[in-house]
């Protein structure tokens, strides 16, 4: 397949086009030719407003259902709601049934990959029970990228040594939502103002901030490295950026719904902001994106968790916690109050990722493979049940007109274009 993307403004550091408006050619999934001005008659054209292209862009945390939990999304649908918002490689989540914690389910994920390659995440623990370490090397050598218990973080700080211990002998990474459950566990939201007026029990910002002192501790400890994820209060970037200031091997990243809602959009009971770790407050809010400015926090992740309808509209101490968050990330980062500028905010979701991963990252120049991102900043379209794709639409902006749109999207030889 042959494709021209017309004037379109490059993003990529590592590229000597980067912050240049140019042609790129496309021929049978590899970038053949960058120049100021193509023509080719064979090829299907890409063009548009605002049109600025990145490398593809990786999510680090999200959960596809599949196998076990197919009434909220299947692979099929999370794959395109992943390419829709712009993502050619999806890390996901464990919590599935059954789990994955074997090699033959690392490889069950890894072969459905296509347009969007799946980047399977192991279970640390057996069962998830925090007892016992579940078999992670061979999970790695089958193409498990990193090991975390999902939204079960491990509790016991020695199986947690054990872990980063086991995993520093191939260089991988433990992924972790920071949060102490003898504190939090029976918590539905930030423990504040607005919980004790709403009378809902609350998860108090120490659950977290003391789960991540110990993580850096640990960390230091084993001169293991670990990704903390979610992070969602000001202790935990203060505890974070001192850390980093020591030379700590510890990344973070928090989500695209903490950088734009706090607990006060809680005040009407409404389930879609019902989410793990929960929203916070104003101050926390602002400590994070101060956070993603000075680079304490490495990413943003969408935490895309689908919730059909049943497990959300119900009662809000019953309502499955999460948010969809594939297909809008762009819309949304573009929301964002922040002094970073758009190359900036894309590195978030793009390079960052695959830092963290430690996967090698692809560069916009010529005889490079094609895992492309193209997207108009300006473009607006509905968010509604005819342009979803995935299964779920627990969304705060699903039924919304937004600003900000994938065009398109290249990657392992594939290629797709949305109108």
């Amino acid at each position: 397949m042959r494709y021209l993307i017309k004037q379109v403004t490059i993003l990529d550091q590592d590229s000597k086009h980067h912050g240049k408006k140019r042609d790129l050619l496309l021929v049978d999934g590899v970038i053949q030719q960058i120049a100021a001005k193509l023509e080719d008659k064979k090829a299907t054209t890409i063009q548009g407003k605002d049109l600025y292209v990145s490398c593809g862009w990786c999510d680090l945390f999200s959960d596809f259902s599949e196998p076990g939990f197919e009434q909220h999304e299947t692979l099929t649908s999370g794959k395109e709601a992943a390419a829709a918002g712009g993502f050619t490689q999806v890390c996901l989540l464990p919590d599935l049934k059954p789990l994955t914690q074997s090699k033959s389910t690392v490889e069950f994920l890894r072969s459905k990959s296509s347009l969007v390659e799946l980047l399977p995440i192991g279970c640390i623990s057996q069962q998830q029970e925090g007892k016992n370490l579940a078999e992670m090397f061979d999970m790695h050598q089958a193409g498990a990228v990193a090991f975390s218990d999902g939204r079960k973080p491990v509790q016991h700080h020695g199986l947690l040594l054990k872990a980063l211990q086991y995993v520093k002998s191939f260089d991988g990474l433990v992924i972790e939502i920071p949060d102490d459950l003898s504190l939090s566990q029976h918590g539905l939201m930030h423990e504040g103002v607005v919980s004790t007026q709403l009378g809902i029990a609350g998860k108090p910002s120490i659950a977290e901030s003391l789960a991540v002192q110990q993580a850096i501790e640990l960390v230091e400890y084993t001169q293991s490295k670990i990704h903390l994820t979610g992070i969602s209060c000001k202790e935990s970037v203060d505890k974070i950026r001192q850390a980093k200031k020591k030379k700590v091997a510890i990344t973070c990243s928090t989500t695209i719904h903490h950088v734009l809602y706090t607990d006060h959009d809680l005040s009407t009971y409404n389930s879609i902001f019902k989410i793990h770790p929960p929203l916070r407050t104003a101050q926390d809010q602002q400590a994070l994106i101060k956070g993603l400015e000075d680079g304490t926090i490495d990413a943003i992740a969408s935490h895309h968790t689908p919730c059909n309808w049943d497990s959300k509209q119900i009662e809000f101490e019953d309502a499955k916690a999460g948010m969809i968050a594939l297909q809008t990330m762009l819309p949304l980062l573009l929301r964002v109050n922040t002094k970073l500028d758009l190359h900036e905010r894309i590195d978030l979701i793009s390079s960052n990722p695959r830092r963290i991963l430690g996967k090698p990252k692809s560069t916009i120049n010529e005889q490079q493979p094609a895992q492309l991102t193209v997207f108009s900043t300006s473009k607006t379209w509905q968010y509604n049940e005819s342009t979803n794709f995935s299964l779920s639409q627990n969304s705060p902006v699903f039924g919304e007109e937004l600003t900000g749109k994938v065009v398109a999207v290249f990657n392992r030889g594939e290629g797709r274009i949305y109108e």
